[in-house]
C-alpha cells in the first residue's frame, strides 16, 4: 500500500469517527444528558477528518509502469502539459485529478479464431491480393505508448488507442499491403518480405500518433476453400510431377552407372590383350635375341654342336634311325658275333644242313634308312 492509499484510509476512518461523535451527542442530549463540550468535540473530530481528506486527495502515486495526466480545474488550459512521472506526487486537492496511463507493453491481437483477440469471434482481416484472390489474414500489433507524448495520447485518444487507433492503422495498412502481391507471393515467397512491408509503415503511423510499435506479428494467412483446394492439386500434381522426374534421373543414373561398367570392362580387355600381345612381342624378340647370340657363339665352331647333342641323348638309347646319306654322328658300338659251338658230325650216312647260330642280344643291329 502506498502513501496516498493510506492516507485514504485514515481520512474515511476520521469521517466515520466524526459521524458516530456527531450521533453519540445528538443522542444524549435528547436524553437530556449532554456531554460536555460536545459541541467542541465535533467541531474538532471533522476538522481532522478535513484535513486528512484534503491531504489524501492531493496525494497520488504513480506506479513505474505508468504515467499521470493531471486534469486541472484551475489551469487555463484545462490540464498539465507535463504528465506525472513514477512516485509520491502531489496535486492541488480536489481541483486536480490524475488520469493514469500504461506505457509497459501491450498487445493487440485480430484472429480468426474466437478466443484470441481482443473481439469475440472472427476478427481477421479481410484482403485481396493484386490478382483479385481474397484471403484472410491474422496478427498481433506490440506496442506502447511513448512516454513523452502520454498527454498528447490522452487529449487525442483517451483511452481508446487501442480499438480507435491501433486496430484501424493495422486493418488499413495490411490490406494496402497485401493488394500489393500476388496470391502465390502472399503465402509463400514474398511472406517475409510483406510483413516487413507492414511493420515499417505501421511503425511510422503508430509514432505520428503518439505510440512505439514493438513488434509485428504476421500469424497466418488463410484462404478461401476453393482457392485452398486447387492449391491443395497443384501441389499434388508437382509433387507427382517431381516423383517422376526422380524415377527418370534414377534410371538414367543406372543406364550411365551400366554403360561405364561396361566401358571399364572393354577398357580392361582391350588393354589386357595390348599387354598379352606386347608380353608375345617382347618375348618373341628376347627368343630372336637368344638365338642370334646362339648362333654367334657357335660360328666356325660345328664340333661344339655335335658335343652337345651328343650330350643330350638319353644314355641307354640303342637304335637310332638317320638318313642314308648323313655321317655317322658317334661311333657305333662294337659288333660282337658269338661263334657256334663245335660239334661232332653225327654218324648217319645222310647229310643233314647244318643248324642257323643263334644271335644274341648284344649283337648290334645294322644301321639303315
Amino acid at each position: 500500500m502506498n502513501l496516498a492509499n493510506l492516507f485514504g484510509g485514515i481520512a474515511t476512518i476520521a469521517w466515520l469517527v466524526a459521524i458516530a461523535v456527531v450521533v453519540m451527542i445528538v443522542l444524549q442530549s435528547a436524553r437530556s444528558q449532554p456531554i460536555k463540550n460536545g459541541v467542541t468535540l465535533i467541531v474538532i473530530v471533522i476538522i481532522g477528518a478535513v484535513v486528512l481528506s484534503t491531504v489524501s486527495a492531493g496525494l497520488v502515486f504513480i506506479n513505474p509502469q505508468e504515467r499521470g495526466v493531471v486534469i486541472s480545474a484551475i489551469n487555463p488550459a484545462g490540464y498539465r502539459s507535463d504528465a506525472l512521472t513514477p512516485g509520491l506526487r502531489w496535486i492541488v486537492p480536489f481541483a486536480e485529478g490524475v488520469i493514469t496511463y500504461p506505457i509497459s507493453k501491450q498487445t493487440y491481437t485480430m484472429s480468426g479464431l474466437s478466443g484470441e483477440g481482443q473481439v469475440v469471434g472472427d476478427d481477421a482481416i479481410e484482403a485481396r491480393t493484386s490478382d483479385g484472390q481474397q484471403v484472410k489474414v491474422d496478427s498481433s500489433i506490440i506496442f506502447s505508448i511513448n512516454p513523452t507524448e502520454v498527454v498528447d495520447v490522452h487529449i487525442t485518444w483517451q483511452d481508446r488507442y487501442d480499438t480507435d487507433l491501433v486496430r484501424a492503422l493495422a486493418r488499413g495498412v495490411i490490406r494496402d499491403a497485401v493488394s500489393q502481391y500476388g496470391i502465390e507471393e502472399v503465402y509463400s515467397s514474398k511472406r517475409n518480405e510483406l510483413a516487413t512491408e507492414i511493420t515499417g509503415e505501421l511503425e511510422l503511423k503508430l509514432v505520428e500518433n503518439g505510440l512505439l510499435l514493438d513488434d509485428f506479428v504476421l500469424r497466418n494467412i488463410s484462404f478461401s476453400p476453393e482457392y485452398a483446394a486447387s492449391v491443395e492439386q497443384k501441389q499434388i500434381a508437382e509433387q507427382a510431377a517431381q516423383q517422376a522426374k526422380f524415377v527418370v534421373e534414377q534410371r538414367f543414373q543406372e543406364a550411365e552407372q551400366a554403360r561405364q561398367v561396361a566401358e571399364g570392362k572393354a577398357d580392361a580387355a582391350v588393354i589386357e590383350s595390348s599387354g598379352r600381345a606386347k608380353a608375345v612381342v617382347i618375348e618373341a624378340e628376347a627368343e630372336a635375341e637368344a638365338l642370334e647370340l646362339i648362333a654367334a657363339a657357335l660360328l666356325g665352331k660345328e664340333d661344339l654342336l655335335t658335343y652337345q647333342y651328343i650330350n643330350q641323348i638319353t644314355p641307354n638309347v640303342q637304335v637310332m634311325f638317320l638318313p642314308a646319306d648323313a655321317p655317322f654322328l658317334f661311333p657305333l658300338p662294337d659288333l660282337q658275333t658269338v661263334q657256334p659251338p663245335v660239334t661232332e658230325a653225327p654218324t648217319s650216312s645222310s647229310s643233314a644242313p647244318p643248324a642257323a647260330a643263334p644271335v644274341t642280344d648284344t649283337e648290334a643291329a645294322t644301321v639303315t634308312e
